[in-house]
């Protein structure tokens, strides 16, 4: 099932919820790309709880692919790459700003998450997105295994998904938050598509709030995904920091 938004489509979604400063179409899609990812590298932890699936590897890595693997499943082509491009260069201006890399971080360092990002993306369609992988640089002697890393993440995903899938829209992923701002109405929709794909075997719930830090994150007592509200003021931060 495609979603059928183009990469302009994204802005509208999005344009009244910040200030005047922030409506460039650049910065717009860079918070509104980024958010979507989030949601689903998050709905990958949730489901990897929530399912008993096995991770070999990090669980990180693990929701990383989930969210290449729904973006490409999910969204039309432009829009795809437009999501797809913005998150890589979130992962690259991460690691500008970090001269001090976590080596010891569950997370693996911010340019191995934007080569896996545009390698997995790309090798889902090698033909249709070759011009992408040229733009964001990715070595000739990664992409020539691209093609086999989606499959195999793709494979291991749908051992996980196809189970899930429904034909009858699922209520298993409620939206605790208010959709009256532009990121909540976001989140919302994206929820109804999620719930639209899969049936649950427990219920989760997503919820848009402040929690003090800039953040977002899966707790499995609670099988709830918080995006944190300061994580959205990051991102437009950073939006604006880089002229975009």
């Amino acid at each position: 099932m495609f979603r059928v938004f183009s990469a302009s489509a994204l802005l509208s979604l999005v344009l009244l919820a910040f200030p005047q400063p922030l409506r460039a179409d650049g910065a717009q899609d860079f918070v509104t790309a980024n958010i979507i990812s989030t949601l689903y590298h998050e709905f990958g932890h949730a489901l990897i709880n929530i399912t008993d699936a096995p991770v070999l590897g990090q669980e990180e890595d693990a929701a990383d692919i989930l969210s290449v693997v729904l973006l490409d499943a999910f969204w039309e082509e432009d829009a795809a790459q437009s999501i797809t491009a913005l998150t890589a260069l979130s992962f690259e201006l991460a690691a500008q700003e970090n001269e001090d890399p976590a080596y010891w971080d569950v997370h693996g360092l911010d340019m191995q998450r934007y080569y896996n990002q545009v390698c997995l993306f790309y090798g889902a369609d090698p033909e249709t997105r070759a011009e992408l992988a040229q733009d964001f640089e990715l070595p000739e002697e990664r992409a020539a295994s691209c093609v086999d890393e989606f499959n195999l993440a793709a494979d291991s995903w749908a051992a996980v998904l196809e189970p899930l899938e429904t034909q009858k829209p699922s209520k298993s992923i409620q939206f605790n938050g208010e959709t009256s701002s532009e990121i909540g109405a976001l989140l919302a929709d994206e929820i109804h598509e999620l719930n639209s794909s899969y049936h649950l075997p427990k219920s989760i719930a997503v919820k848009l709030e402040s929690c003090g830090e800039e953040n977002a994150f899966y707790d499995p007592e609670t099988t709830a995904i918080t995006i944190c509200t300061e994580y959205v003021d990051f991102l437009q931060r950073q939006a604006i920091a880089n002229d975009l």
